[in-house]
């Protein structure tokens, strides 16, 4: 196995300052985070930012610049291995990797310690943050799938949005 180089992105930054900004993540740790999310479920590098941003309450979401170099590094290290599914990555976890996750427990330990902490800082509850991300994945398959939905669907669809939106209003 070669040297790795190592993203200086890779530690990641608070949003929009919350939570008085600075490191969220030690050096290399990002990686540890996202192979344990691919060891979870084999995921598409926004699959994994999306799970970071809803795991931490929408107070931090990586950046595709901190992913992508994370997820070459762990490819290079033989960590993970990957598919092509509708023209998009999908990383799955090796032998290796779960090898490297077990060396590393304490270090993902720490960083998962640290998202539980932060998490509360960002005003939105978990769980919302949970809902509505579901909903946008369930949303976007919907809309992704050949052949176009039907007028009916379309209409159905976005009475159901309009219904939540209202009952949320007066919530």
């Amino acid at each position: 196995m070669r040297e790795m180089k190592h993203s200086p992105h890779e530690g990641g930054r608070m949003r929009g300052g919350r939570g008085g900004g600075g490191r969220l993540f030690e050096h290399g740790a990002m990686r540890w985070l996202l192979l344990s999310l691919i060891g979870q479920k084999p995921s598409h590098g926004y699959e994994l930012i999306k799970a970071i941003e809803t795991r931490m309450a929408g107070v931090y979401a990586p950046s595709p610049g901190v992913i992508y170099p994370s997820l070459s590094l762990l490819e290079d290290m033989g960590a993970v291995s990957i598919s092509t599914e509708g023209g998009k990555k999908l990383y799955a976890i090796t032998e290796e990797g779960q090898r490297l996750l077990e060396d590393n427990a304490e270090v993902l330990a720490r960083v998962e310690a640290r998202m539980e902490a932060m998490k509360g800082k960002g005003g939105r509850p978990a769980e919302i943050s949970e809902a509505l991300e579901a909903f946008r994945h369930t949303l976007r398959q919907k809309l992704g799938h050949e052949p176009a939905l039907e007028a009916e669907e379309v209409a159905r669809i976005a009475a159901i949005i309009r219904e939540a939106t209202n009952k949320i209003a007066g919530a």
